[in-house]
């Protein structure tokens, strides 16, 4: 098994390219040891001393490490826990767990939140998906629409700008009820 590695816009988080399956559909979030118990796959990656956080999408696995450590010292352990957990056969995620989806949304501007999760399906998650991320919609009021932030993209310095000036402007073009895209916290 040949597992590549790829850098993301976030220096503190890489992306794993198994060169297989990892989800058949949607993505997962890891963002603490704590929330890794779905997943087998999570749950070995950290076991790995300085992992902080794991995402998982259809072709990747994304790491995040905790600033005390360096990509030299705990590369090598992250690759050989992906390599292990594929030899072993067992579930990436088990039976019946929750995916990363859009939060629902029901009202009277339901159609404009059904544009904004389209073009956010569309145009957005493919391409944070190719820096190791997700992004889902969480709420919409008063034209402000509220996302969530995953993956590389959690914490990544170019974050903001990422939002702003690429999400906001897009949806803003296509639905003019939109004014302005603000993150929120899991």
């Amino acid at each position: 098994m040949f597992i590549q590695t790829e850098s993301t816009p976030n220096p503190a988080t890489l992306k794993f390219l198994p060169g297989q399956t990892v989800l058949d559909t949607g993505t997962a979030d890891f963002p603490s040891p704590e929330t890794s118990g779905p997943s087998p796959l999570a749950a070995r990656l950290f076991a790995v001393k300085g992992v902080s956080g794991v995402f998982l999408g259809t072709d990747f696995v994304t790491v995040t490490k905790a600033d005390s450590v360096e990509w030299d010292h705990i590369k090598p352990a992250i690759l050989g826990a992906i390599m292990e957990h594929f030899q072993s056969g067992a579930p990436v995620l088990m039976e019946g767990q929750q995916k990363a989806a859009h939060a629902e949304h029901d009202g009277e501007d339901s159609d404009i939140v059904n544009q904004i999760k389209e073009l956010l399906d569309t145009r957005v998650r493919p391409a944070v998906a190719q820096d190791g991320g997700d992004i889902t919609f969480h709420g919409f009021d008063r034209g402000i629409v509220y996302l969530h932030m995953q993956g590389a993209c959690a914490g990544c310095p170019s974050s903001t700008l990422t939002l702003k000036m690429g999400i906001e402007n897009l949806l803003r073009h296509y639905i003019p009820e939109v004014v302005e895209v603000r993150p929120v916290a899991a």
